[in-house]
C-alpha cells in the first residue's frame, strides 16, 4: 500500500468518526468523504491482472432503464405497502450484503496478520439438498466476516447514522474496486445515460427524493447538521460509485501505459469540481440537486481536455480492459506450452 493510500484510509476513517466528537460542516464533510472514498476505491481497483469481466456497451445502455424500473418499483412499494414492512425486508437484505461488503473491505488489513495458508487454502461448502450449489471461501474471509457480522447486527438494531455511513462506504469502496467499465466508450455511454436518468427523476418527478427519504437502508451517506428541521444532509451512493468507476478506469489506464497517475489526476479533479458545484447550487436554491448533472460533465470534460491537450485521444479510445485480460491469458497459455 502506498503512503498516499494509507493516509487516505486514515483520513476517511477519522472524518467518518469526527461528527461524534466535534461539529463538522456538512458541506465540507460531503466533499471530503466522497473524494476520499473515490480515491481509496480507485487505488484498490488496481490489481496485478486486469478484470476478466467488464461491462459491455449494451449493458451500459440498459443500466438507466433497469435503474428506473427499480426506482419506480420502490416508490410504488412505499406508496401502497407499510413503510415499516418494506424497510424490514430491505434491512434483512442489506444485513447479508453488508457482511459481505464490510468483510471484503477489511480483508486486506486483516489477512496480513494471519498465517499464509489461511489466505490461500480454499474451503468448499456445498448446500444441503442442493449439492450442485457450492461456495468457496478462505479462513481469512471467515475471520473478516466476524466483525462485519457484529457491526451489521448493530446497524439492524440501532440504525445509527454512523453504522449507516460505514456500511455505505464499504459498498462504495467495493463497487469502485470490483466493477469495471472495460473501456472509456462504455463509461461515456453509462455516464451519459445516468446523467439523463438523474435529471429526470429529480427535477421532473417526486420519485427520487421520496424514495431517498423513505428508504431506511445504507444506500446514502448521512452527514449530521446543526439544523433540527433538517438533521442530516444526504449523498446517494450512486453519486460516488458511478463516477468513481470511471475515475478508477482512468487510473488503470495510466498504470497500463506506465504513467504516474496522469489522467487519474484530471478525472479526479473533475469529480471534485463537479461535487463542489453540486453543493454550491444546492445551497443557493435550497433544494435537492441531481449530483450527476454537475459531476458527469465535469469528470468527462476535465479528462477530455487533458487527453486532447496531450494528443492521446486514439490510445484512450482504443483502451479495452477485457482485451487486455484476454491477451494476458493467451500469453500465460503460450508460456506453459513452451515449458
Amino acid at each position: 500500500m502506498r503512503n498516499s493510500e494509507r493516509v487516505a484510509n486514515i483520513a476517511l476513517a477519522g472524518l467518518t468518526l469526527a461528527p461524534l466528537v466535534l461539529k463538522v460542516d456538512p458541506n465540507l464533510n460531503v466533499i471530503l468523504t466522497a473524494c476520499l472514498t473515490v480515491y481509496v476505491g480507485c487505488y484498490r481497483s488496481v490489481k496485478p491482472t486486469p478484470p476478466s469481466e467488464t461491462m459491455s456497451n449494451e449493458h451500459a445502455m440498459r443500466f438507466p432503464l433497469v435503474g428506473s424500473a427499480m426506482l419506480l418499483s420502490l416508490f410504488l412499494l412505499f406508496k401502497f405497502l407499510s413503510k415499516d414492512l418494506v424497510n424490514a425486508v430491505l434491512t434483512c437484505y442489506f444485513f447479508v450484503l453488508g457482511i459481505l461488503a464490510l468483510s471484503a473491505t477489511l480483508l486486506p488489513a486483516i489477512k496480513r496478520f494471519l498465517p499464509k495458508h489461511w489466505n490461500e487454502d480454499l474451503i468448499v461448502w456445498r448446500f444441503p439438498y442442493f449439492r450442485s450449489l457450492e461456495v468457496d471461501f478462505t479462513r481469512s474471509q471467515v475471520v473478516a466476516a466476524i466483525p462485519g457480522t457484529f457491526f451489521c447486527a448493530w446497524y439492524a438494531w440501532q440504525k445509527h447514522w454512523l453504522a449507516n455511513n460505514i456500511l455505505g462506504l464499504a459498498f462504495c469502496i467495493q463497487g469502485i474496486e470490483m466493477l469495471s467499465l472495460g473501456s472509456f466508450k462504455t463509461g461515456a455511454i453509462l455516464l451519459a445515460g445516468l446523467f439523463v436518468y438523474d435529471i429526470f427523476w429529480v427535477f421532473f418527478t417526486p420519485v427520487m427524493v421520496s424514495v431517498a427519504k423513505s428508504f431506511d437502508a445504507p444506500i446514502k451517506l448521512l452527514f449530521p447538521t446543526a439544523d433540527s428541521a433538517r438533521p442530516f444532509s444526504m449523498l446517494g451512493l450512486g453519486d460516488i460509485v458511478i463516477p468513481g468507476i470511471f475515475v478508477a478506469l482512468a487510473l488503470r489506464f495510466d498504470v497500463f501505459r506506465g504513467k504516474e497517475s496522469q489522467y487519474f489526476k484530471s478525472s479526479f479533479v473533475g469529480y471534485t469540481v463537479g461535487l463542489i458545484l453540486t453543493i454550491i447550487v444546492m445551497n443557493w436554491f435550497q433544494a435537492a440537486q441531481p449530483a450527476l448533472l454537475y459531476i458527469v460533465p465535469s469528470v468527462i470534460g476535465f479528462l477530455a481536455a487533458h487527453v486532447l491537450w496531450n494528443g492521446d485521444v486514439k490510445q484512450l479510445l482504443e483502451f479495452d480492459e477485457s482485451k487486455t485480460a484476454a491477451s494476458q491469458d493467451d500469453d500465460v497459455k503460450s508460456d506453459k506450452k513452451v515449458e
